[in-house]
C-alpha cells in the first residue's frame, strides 16, 4: 500500500539547529520567546493538525489531511486491537496489531494505570484509517495527526549548542514544540509546574517505529497526543532519545535552560509512571524494543545522560532505593535505575532493553564523574 513518502529527513524541520538552545515562552503563543537577533535565528516549523474521534466514530475516520500518525487510547484489554491504513485511493491496506504503551498518566489519575492503554502509530500519510478493538473495550479514542504537510510557523533558535553538564540535547524549541498545547482555551496553563528532589530515574520505549527517519515530527505527535489527547498539558517524558543518539527537552520548565529542572535543581513532575510520578525523572528511547535493543549511538546517550543526572542529584546508579512519592505517601521498592515494568504492568521499555538494565547501571556507575 502506498502513502506519500515525506520530504525529510533526520536532521528535518530544524536541520542542524535542533542541536540548538532555544527558551520556550511561558504564555500562550506558538513561537518561542524571541531572546537577542545576535544569538538566535528564525526557524519554520510545520503546524500540527490533529482530530479526535470517539467512540464508534474513532474506529473508522478520514480526517481530510494526509494522517502521519494515529494515536489511539482506551480502557480495557492490552491484546487485541489492531489498525488498517486507507491510501489516497481509498483502498484499505493490511491489519497491523497495535502494541500499547501502558500505565502512564498525572499522579492521582482516577482508575486503573494497567487498563488504560495509549499507542501512536506511524502512518505515512495515509488517507484514514479503521481500527478494531480488544472485546470489553471502552473510552476509545483516536486521533489522527499531521505534524509533517501543514502550513509553518517560526520560532527562535539560539545559534549556540545547549548542554546539561556535559550532555548535548535539543531544545523544545529545537524540535518545534508548540507551547500554545500547554494552554486552555481561556489561557490559562493545563498543567503547571510542580518540582521535588529526584529519587529516581526511569527509562522507556516508546513503542514506536524503528528506523523513524523523522524524530523531530514523531516527537511532535506524542507532544500533541499526551498534551492534548491525554489532557496532560504537556508531553510525558523529562527526555527523549532517538537512533542517532540525539538528546531531546521533554516536559517544559521555564526558560532558565536547565531541561527537567528549576533552578534550584528540583525536578519537574512529568506524567510517564502513573502515580509514581513526582520525584521520578522519566527518559524514552525511541523505538520498540522487545526482540532488538536500542542501538549503540542510543545506548551511549542514554548512558552519558544517567550518569549526568546521576551526579547532578547525587545518586547511586547501582542502589536499590524506597521511593516514596511526596504528593501522595505512595512507596514502592525499585532500584535506581529502573523500567516502567518495575513500577507497573506494561512490557515497557521493551524486553530486550529491560534485560539490558543491570548492565546499563553498571556503565552509568563507571560513567559518572571519577567513576
Amino acid at each position: 500500500m502506498r502513502h506519500k513518502k515525506r520530504a525529510m529527513t533526520r536532521r528535518t524541520v530544524l536541520g542542524a539547529a535542533g542541536l540548538a538552545a532555544g527558551a520556550a515562552a511561558a504564555v500562550p503563543v506558538l513561537a518561542s520567546a524571541a531572546p537577542t537577533k545576535a544569538t538566535t535565528r528564525q526557524e519554520s516549523v510545520p503546524r500540527t493538525r490533529a482530530k479526535t474521534f470517539s467512540g464508534a466514530a474513532a474506529k473508522s475516520a478520514e480526517p481530510g489531511f494526509p494522517v502521519e500518525y494515529v494515536g489511539v487510547t482506551w480502557t480495557g484489554a492490552q491484546r487485541g486491537a489492531a489498525i488498517r491504513l486507507l491510501d489516497q485511493d481509498g483502498k484499505a491496506g493490511a491489519w497491523q496489531t497495535l502494541k500499547p504503551v501502558c500505565a502512564a498518566g498525572a499522579d492521582g489519575d482516577a482508575g486503573t494505570p494497567a487498563k488504560n492503554a495509549s499507542v501512536l502509530v506511524p502512518t505515512g500519510g495515509a488517507a484514514g484509517y479503521e481500527l478494531t478493538m480488544p472485546d470489553g473495550a471502552t473510552d476509545v479514542r483516536s486521533t489522527a495527526i499531521d505534524t509533517v504537510n501543514g502550513p509553518t510557523f517560526k520560532v527562535s533558535v539560539a545559534t549556540e549548542t545547549a548542554s546539561f553538564r556535559g550532555v548535548e540535547f535539543i531544545t523544545r524549541a529545537g524540535w518545534g514544540a508548540d507551547e500554545s498545547l500547554r494552554f486552555k482555551a481561556d489561557g490559562t496553563e493545563n498543567s503547571p509546574q510542580t518540582y521535588y528532589p529526584a529519587q529516581t530515574l526511569t527509562v522507556h520505549h516508546t513503542a514506536g517505529a524503528n528506523g523513524d527517519l523523522d524524530p523531530a515530527a514523531t516527537i511532535r505527535a506524542y507532544y500533541y497526543l499526551h498534551a492534548i489527547t491525554n489532557d496532560w498539558g504537556d508531553i510525558g517524558y523529562h527526555f527523549l532519545i532517538d537512533e542517532a543518539g540525539l538528546v531531546y527537552e521533554g516536559r517544559y520548565t521555564g526558560t532558565d535552560g536547565i531541561p527537567a529542572h528549576n533552578a534550584e535543581g528540583k525536578m519537574v513532575t512529568a506524567f510517564h509512571a502513573s502515580g509514581f510520578n513526582s520525584g521520578n525523572l522519566g527518559i524514552a528511547v525511541l523505538g520498540t524494543f522487545e526482540s532488538q535493543a536500542p542501538t549503540a549511538a542510543a545506548r551511549a546517550s542514554l548512558t552519558k545522560l544517567l550518569a549526568a543526572l546521576s551526579d547532578y542529584h547525587d545518586l547511586d546508579p547501582e542502589a536499590a532505593v524506597t521511593f516514596v512519592n511526596p504528593v501522595n505517601g505512595v512507596k514502592k521498592d525499585v532500584q535506581m535505575i529502573s523500567g516502567h515494568r518495575d513500577w507497573l504492568a506494561t512490557e515497557c521499555p521493551g524486553t530486550t532493553f529491560y534485560g539490558d538494565l543491570p548492565a546499563l547501571r553498571e556503565d552509568v556507575a563507571a560513567a559518572r564523574s571519577g567513576g
